[in-house]
């Protein structure tokens, strides 16, 4: 598959009120939806389209509260270019291991608790569970 820039581009506009901003929001998570299988193919994952489908449907679960129109049309925004990114294949294996399928429920510490343990974890853990150093 030949990547063209401009075949998922789309103009960035301002919706006129929040039912337009949720329409455009669940247009794009139809497009990630869609092409799970396509992105697991053109990157040669190891994690079934299913996987991805789950993990996309839970960060648009997480910000399904958001009552701003204005937010939301940015959140469109930033994950249509992501969603670009990906599908050109100009993202590579380790953005999306790392970043569209890394848990979030992790439990956050303070810097303080991280100090009173005597590390911090967090500076040297590795983006891609698939990483290995010699």
């Amino acid at each position: 598959m030949s990547t063209i820039p401009s075949r998922l581009a789309r103009k960035a506009t301002m919706s006129r009120n929040l039912q337009e901003a949720r329409a455009k929001a669940r247009s794009l998570y139809r497009d990630w939806y869609r092409c799970a299988p396509e992105i697991v193919t053109i990157h040669g994952l190891t994690v079934p389209p299913s996987l991805i489908r789950s993990r996309i449907r839970a960060e648009f679960e997480r910000h399904k509260y958001v009552q701003d129109a204005a937010v939301i049309d940015v959140q469109v925004q930033k994950s249509r270019q992501d969603f670009q990114e990906v599908m050109n294949a100009w993202a590579q294996e380790s953005h999306i291991l790392g970043v569209l399928l890394k848990d979030k429920s992790v439990e956050r510490k303070t810097f303080l608790q991280k100090f009173y343990e005597g590390r911090d974890e967090d500076a040297v853990s590795i983006a891609s569970p698939q990483s290995s150093y010699p």
